[in-house]
């Protein structure tokens, strides 16, 4: 609840401080370009994590790695378009694969522990 209520209130605040000290046209266009270019690297790296999916359930039995890359991309893509230096941040790290990887560790302790308190549940075919 409190991450709900703080990030709005510092994009507020960084989107002020950017119209002072670029402009204001400047830092609308800044955002429009982070949104078109988000949803160009959310499509491109969408499709090759789904292809990957594919792939690894036809030749493993099962998607593993790819799944938590297509949820990093998903949360990426929405988050980008989200008005923000904040949220574009964190959105270009889950859709760039190089820093992407990196989280990857997080997310799944993220997911383990989640599992382990039972506040997810996967169920298996």
């Amino acid at each position: 609840m409190l991450l709900i209520i703080i990030v709005p209130a510092l994009e507020i605040a960084i989107l002020i401080s950017a119209g002072n000290l670029i402009g204001v046209i400047p830092t609308v266009l800044l955002i429009i370009l982070t949104g078109v270019l988000g949803a160009y690297l959310a499509k491109s790296q969408g499709l090759q994590a789904l292809k990957r999916v594919q792939n690894m359930t036809v030749i493993d039995g099962g998607p593993g790695d790819a799944v938590i890359d297509g949820l990093c991309i998903l949360i990426g893509g929405v988050v980008l378009l989200t008005p923000g230096f904040i949220t574009d941040a964190i959105g270009f790290l889950l859709l760039i694969p190089i820093t992407r990887n990196k989280m990857k560790p997080l997310i799944y302790k993220w997911v383990q522990r989640k599992m382990k308190n039972g506040n997810v549940i996967i169920h298996r075919p």
